[in-house]
């Protein structure tokens, strides 16, 4: 007994240092952002323009408008995961401009050429900052929202105030804390407590074999969702979704071309 309360003793140990540790760098663990210098050259294989969008607090957003060669079909608001910044996420662009459709994509603050310092409400504020920015410089006639991971609770908390066409949700978490290991987060960013706001068709896009957001945490949204809303599960590593054209283009395509927007509805596409 006493070797087993010792054992018990040394695990509560390490648990402890571990859940301190977790504390002390929470911010760098949720934020894992990558600076670039300001004059850093952004390269695409397509065209882009590139723009600085001034907050309230006079941090400046950066931001990359991506636009079709066809006839747009709308505007996509893109907010990505957690990790890197817009060098990396650009290249995803696209993946929708190839679909006829505009994507403006953007750094949050601490990210890329974004300056200042990121939290859950500051993410969500700038969002509403970029979404009024765009309506004012962007001619489009359709919006949609796009949420990747972390972007996902920026995302829907959006959708529930701006009111777009269509929300998409790729690797969607339930709330914070289900993804963080048994770690607790004093973030929120709960797709949950947003999604019920959401009045726009909405789908979501999970991996069935995705260990950084799991299946089952995704699935945790299906009681929120409308009669209209779709879940797509496929069988892909969620984490590599861009690497893996056959997992995003087929679910980018028949979601995007297929939705009528006359009727804000989202027209049977899993057929």
């Amino acid at each position: 007994m006493k070797k087993v309360g010792k054992i018990a003793g040394i695990l509560a140990g390490v648990y402890a240092i571990a859940y301190l540790t977790f504390f002390l760098v929470e911010d760098r663990f949720i934020f894992f952002s990558e600076s670039l210098p300001q004059n850093h050259v952004f390269e695409f294989n397509q065209s882009f323009k590139e723009y600085f969008i001034k907050t309230d607090s006079g941090d400046s957003l950066n931001a990359l408008l991506f636009k079709t060669d066809e006839p747009s079909r709308g505007l996509i608001l893109y907010f990505h995961g957690n990790a890197d910044n817009l060098q990396r996420w650009g290249n995803y662009a696209v993946d929708f401009t190839q679909l006829g459709y505009d994507i403006l994509m953007v750094d949050y603050r601490g990210y890329g050429k974004s300056s200042g310092k990121p939290s859950e409400a500051i993410l969500y504020k700038d969002a509403q900052v970029v979404s009024d920015w765009a309506k004012e410089n962007i001619d489009y006639t359709n919006l949609i929202i796009y949420g990747r991971s972390l972007g996902t609770a920026v995302a829907t908390n959006l959708a529930s105030t701006v009111k777009p066409e269509l929300l998409i949700l790729e690797t969607p978490f339930d709330k914070i804390n289900s993804v963080l290991y048994g770690f607790t987060s004093t973030y929120k960013f709960s797709n949950v407590n947003h999604i019920k706001e959401v009045t726009c068709p909405i789908v979501i896009i999970q991996g069935t074999e995705d260990w950084v957001v799991p299946m089952r945490s995704a699935e945790r949204l299906k009681p929120f969702l409308k009669k209209e809303d779709r879940l797509l599960l496929l069988k892909a590593v969620v984490t590599i979704i861009s690497e893996i054209l056959n997992y995003t283009t087929k679910p980018l395509k028949s979601v995007l071309l297929k939705y009528n927007a006359k009727t804000h509805r989202l027209r049977k596409f899993l057929e």
